[in-house]
């Protein structure tokens, strides 16, 4: 019987249990379900700012509107520039393009995939307003050196960490707690889930207030029904929220389980000829990524998919640079903010094209699914 790798699309690969059924039937019974009136977010935002550390975490719909209350925070005009990185989904490119914002694609390190941060360096000029790196595949981006570079040009820095619970930096803070605000996603596939759902975490009082506001259509309910600025519904549910404080108990464990398993791989390829292994150190495994620098990633992939390893190349269709998505209008049949296609990025490119292969990973696999992988690269 050929062995069945557990999968965050159902329930052998997630953490989904007892535990998120007693959340949501608790909210159900309670009759309250919205999260303005509820206590569910409110707790479940207690509870992630005392795991990060942080002045304030702010409960929000999905990752997608995470990011787009740290855009907001960090207020671009229109027309003003946020340098981000190719390799990562639309969800963190829409916002910059819904606060009418360009996002300007730097090239990303060759070796992990996360942006370069001399590639962000010669692209800030005048109308640039912040940094959004993504902590690709729960590997921690370069933010130490991003930092400095927003520090020295009076930028924001975001940090993405959807892909990166857990994940720490060089120096040993989690990622999210470098940059102004730090972004969190509880979508399907994300290491704990409530379906969709999102998290940003600040230490800045004054982040923390406008975002909040911009996440309740501006509403501020403190002096009544004032809506004082312009904002959006990105509320979290107290479903949401429940099954994501059950979640975020097991988080701990979910992330030291993939680092397990990831380090016996990591033992088995050493030394494998033509392929580059990432780099174990604060690694969150989202997914496992090898990088083959002379080439032949979707024959490889092709090969151990094929052989039954959940493997596939390239991980996106294009870098976000090259997608189908500039060649139209934005907002109606205007192409505003944009002034042109994007440049090339010439490593993420080939990244994708040639180089870089991923293996699903997940919490519950076993040593036997470990030493199926390794097999499948003839070790």
């Amino acid at each position: 019987m050929a062995l069945t790798f557990p999968s965050m699309a159902g329930s052998d690969g997630r953490t989904l249990g007892d535990e998120e059924a007693a959340a949501a039937e608790r909210v159900i019974r309670s009759g309250m379900l919205s999260s303005v009136w509820g206590t569910e977010a409110r707790a479940l935002e207690r509870e992630m700012a005392e795991l990060y550390g942080s002045r304030h975490a702010i409960a929000c719909s999905s990752g997608t509107a995470a990011l787009h209350l740290a855009v907001v925070a960090a207020a671009p005009d229109p027309g003003d520039e946020i340098i981000t990185t190719p390799l990562t989904d639309f969800g963190t490119v829409a916002p910059i393009l819904a606060q009418n914002a360009v996002p300007v694609f730097a090239d990303v390190d060759p070796a992990t995939g996360n942006l370069d941060p001399d590639a962000v360096a010669a692209l800030i000029g005048p109308r640039t307003r912040a940094i959004m790196a993504v902590h690709l595949f729960g590997a921690p981006a370069r933010t130490a050196e991003l930092r400095a570079l927003a520090d020295e040009h009076g930028l924001a820095l975001i940090e993405d960490c959807a892909q990166a619970w857990l994940a720490t930096s060089p120096d040993g803070r989690p990622v999210g707690r470098v940059g102004e605000v730090g972004c969190f996603s509880l979508q399907q596939w994300k290491h704990i889930t409530c379906g969709d759902g999102g998290l940003v975490i600040t230490d800045d009082d004054r982040l923390a207030h406008t975002m909040r506001l911009f996440a309740d259509k501006g509403w501020d309910r403190a002096v009544g029904r004032h809506h004082v600025s312009f904002g959006l519904n990105y509320r979290m549910t107290e479903l949401q929220a429940a099954v994501a404080r059950a979640q975020l108990v097991k988080l701990p464990w979910v992330v030291e389980a993939r680092r397990r398993t990831a380090a016996r791989l990591l033992k088995a390829l050493d030394g494998l000829a033509g392929v580059r292994l990432p780099e174990p150190e604060g690694h969150a495994w989202w997914l496992f990524p090898l990088v083959l620098p002379g080439g032949g990633a979707p024959e490889l992939a092709e090969r151990l998919a094929g052989a039954g390893i959940p493997a596939r190349a390239g991980y996106l269709a294009e870098p976000l640079n090259r997608a189908p998505v500039w060649d139209g209008p934005v907002y109606g049949t205007s192409r505003f903010p944009l002034d042109g296609p994007p440049a090339p990025c010439p490593e993420a490119e080939r990244l994708v094209a040639e180089n870089l292969l991923v293996i699903d990973w997940n919490e519950h696999y076993t040593d036997e699914h470990v030493d199926a992988v390794a097999a499948g690269f003839g070790r």
